[in-house]
């Protein structure tokens, strides 16, 4: 029988715009090499794979085209999205995920998808071999989360012009690097790119999971805890994040592009 699988652009209200990834509801647990090859296979950033629990719920993976991850923003936007778009769930109803961080849930907040995520906070680390040299940019600070190094850079323009040396990055042992600076932009707070060339994604267009750490470190130097803030890849995509505690809230929008019948 033909699953249906829905590509959404997440962190956008602009189709070809934000990040997309695709989602996949399933009938029952599949196997993890069957997934991988679909997400080789659409070849985005992440593909999410649902299934209903009997409790409550939903089991959530993601998978980038090389690789299963620990936690994804955008594609939990997506599936999130998808499942109220399609009547999978009521639009009142919160939509409640297990994966492998845990338990994550999304509510629909007007035209916003408010997410329950956990957060991340750097700690301070020296700079890895070759970090600023495969940047092409002098760090003014270096902090690494479980998932990722954060890099802040002197200025803006600075974050928007890097052009990364994107094999050299991939032999910094991390899934990612984060690199943001303060911005002198109207209602924008702070900005940022993320590169993953070592799972298999050079640059990803808008990283929710980044803000989980993003969010605590410039409430760390700010003393705020509410930030709008804009990832300026070439898509890019508006985040806003609110930090509470051990939690961060992270708001998106997001729009369907594609639905079709996956065969195999």
């Amino acid at each position: 029988m033909p699953l249906t699988i829905t590509q959404v652009d997440a962190f956008t209200t602009e189709p070809f715009g934000g990040n997309p990834a695709a989602v996949c509801l399933l009938p029952a647990p599949a196997d993890a090499e069957w997934m991988q090859r679909v997400a080789r296979e659409m070849n985005l950033s992440e593909t999410a794979f649902l299934v209903r629990r009997e409790d409550s719920g939903f089991d959530l993976r993601w998978f980038t085209p090389a690789v299963e991850v620990d936690l994804c923003g955008h594609a939990t936007l997506a599936t999130a999205h998808v499942l109220w778009e399609e009547g999978h769930l009521p639009q009142g109803e919160p939509a409640v995920f297990h994966t492998r961080s845990g338990r994550l849930s999304a509510e629909l907040r007007g035209e916003w998808i408010e997410m329950d995520f956990p957060a991340e906070p750097p700690d301070s680390v020296p700079a890895p071999d070759g970090l600023a040299a495969a940047l092409g940019a002098d760090p003014t600070y270096v902090g690494r989360n479980r998932f990722d190094y954060l890099v802040e850079v002197d200025t803006r323009l600075t974050v928007e012009r890097l052009t990364p040396d994107f094999k050299r990055l991939a032999e910094i042992d991390t899934r990612g690097i984060i690199v943001t600076a303060r911005t002198d932009m109207e209602g924008i707070d702070f900005v940022s790119r993320f590169f993953a060339p070592r799972t298999g994604i050079d640059e990803d267009p808008v990283t929710g999971s980044a803000h989980c750490c993003l969010g605590p470190y410039w409430q760390s130097c700010s003393g705020q805890d509410t930030f709008t803030a804009l990832q300026v890849s070439e898509r890019g995509g508006l985040v806003k994040v609110a930090v509470r505690g051990e939690r961060a809230l992270l708001s998106g929008q997001a729009v369907t592009v594609l639905r079709g019948n996956l065969l195999a």
